[in-house]
């Protein structure tokens, strides 16, 4: 007797967002990513096909990163001095996207300039033709100097700009806006929180499909299961047809795995924690893993291995199984 599937009908959708430009549509990439457009909760294909693939993003910096695991360092090599041959080595370990971070100094301590961070935005653009996902340092003042300037010198490249906060969300949608870019909407955990900044986007007449929700996540082991509580609350509210939470979501599990001690850390730790690069990748490919599951669209990931692992996690829970 054939096993009958109870299926969940759902009155909303996901919007569907895509990242970057191929030079028939004014960019210069040479493919484009589009995330989103779920009717269903996640990889729940008996009860909607699942349109668009979550994207797996490498994070690279404008500088050799100072506080990242010497693990990393030691994996990516002397690319870490040049962002330009960097993005070129994640493209070719795997990535879809090109996250890169910039740092609120140069390596001699002064503060980053407009100019420097167009030069290496524009690097970046020329070695790799991956859509491209621009992070500023982090804070507001200078997040706001340096992204109009890289904003106003890719007009029409499709950049994701982030980070875009309730405190600076204003001049960087205004940029976006001008030059035909997408915004990373970041909020701390809490699903009111993420709606309402929405809503602040959206009355600039943003539109929608060209926002990308940034819930935060923590690591495995730490606070993953708040992080992954807000995310899957905020995917059945918009399953569930409200407007200002149908936005897919971007999280960063690399960040935050690589920042914890298991990850960061190979002395003076139990014998019991095993080998160190084995726990790290471990840490950080099953901090994403997790959260693919809890509605994520698009993982921000350091290790190439960790890529690895992860799209081939993608691809499994993308496989419709045969129902009986």
């Amino acid at each position: 007797m054939p096993i009958e599937f109870v299926k969940d009908s759902w009155p909303g959708s996901v919007r569907t967002v895509t990242i970057g430009a191929t030079p028939e549509e004014g960019g210069t990439r040479t493919r484009t990513v589009t995330v989103g457009g779920e009717k269903a909760l996640p990889f729940m294909h008996f009860e909607a096909e699942m349109q668009h693939r979550p994207a797996v993003a490498v994070e690279i910096k404008d500088r050799r990163p100072e506080d990242w695991s010497p693990l990393l360092l030691e994996m990516w090599g002397e690319v870490v001095d040049d962002p330009a041959a960097w993005a070129k080595a994640a493209e070719d370990a795997g990535a879809d996207l090109i996250q890169l971070s910039l740092s609120p100094t140069d390596s001699e301590g002064n503060e980053t300039s407009p100019e420097a961070a167009v030069a290496t935005v524009k690097a970046v653009l020329a070695a790799s033709g991956l859509p491209l996902i621009v992070f500023g340092p982090g804070q507001a003042d200078l997040d706001n100097a340096l992204l109009v300037s890289v904003a106003d010198a890719t007009k029409g490249e499709k950049i994701l700009l982030g980070i875009c906060e309730d405190k600076n969300y204003r001049t960087i949608v205004a940029s976006a806006m001008a030059n035909d870019h997408l915004v990373n909407a970041r909020t701390p955990m809490d699903v009111n929180l993420a709606k309402q900044l929405n809503i602040l986007i959206s009355d600039m007449n943003m539109p929608l499909d060209r926002v990308i929700m940034d819930p935060t996540t923590g690591a495995l082991g730490y606070g993953i299961e708040y992080g992954y509580s807000a995310m899957e609350r905020l995917r059945l509210a918009a399953l569930q047809g409200d407007a200002m939470t149908q936005l897919p979501m971007l999280v960063t599990p690399g960040f935050e795995a690589w920042k914890t001690k298991e990850s960061k850390v190979g002395d003076d730790v139990p014998d019991e924690w095993g080998d160190w690069m084995a726990r790290a990748i471990n840490w950080e490919s099953l901090t994403a893993i997790t959260l693919l599951e809890s509605g994520a669209d698009i993982l921000v990931l350091r290790h190439p291995e960790s890529v690895r692992r992860v799209k081939a996690a993608i691809n499994s829970l993308m496989t419709v199984p045969e129902l009986a």
